[in-house]
């Protein structure tokens, strides 16, 4: 399990650089299922067997991103879940995307 998943999510104040190669590297070993979309931002794809149990996944990470202060995009359909993140911000990458990537995992 990451370690990522224990961590807490910091807000963004702007002004920062957004990761880029070895960190985004190291910090995505922490999370494999998810795609690095062009050092830019990360997604998966839940799937499940009907529209109900994707809406409640859908709700589950909801509420880790309220908690965390940290917001991804969306896109519920029937049997599947898309979630992408990064912070918008800096419009890039920040150790809290990849927190956040951990953390609904865990659901």
């Amino acid at each position: 399990m990451s370690d990522l998943a224990s961590k807490t999510c910091v807000p963004c104040k702007g002004g920062v650089p957004p990761l880029a190669g070895e960190e985004i590297a190291r910090l995505s070993r922490e999370v494999p299922l998810w795609k690095i979309i062009d050092g830019h931002h990360i997604v998966r794809t839940f799937t499940f067997p009907d529209f109900r149990q994707a809406l409640a996944f859908v709700n589950k990470v909801g509420a880790i991103a309220e908690e965390q202060g940290h917001h991804p995009d969306i896109l519920l359909a029937w049997g599947k879940a898309d979630i992408t993140t990064w912070t918008h911000k800096i419009n890039g990458l920040t150790e809290s995307d990849f927190i956040l990537a951990a953390k609904i995992d865990r659901i």
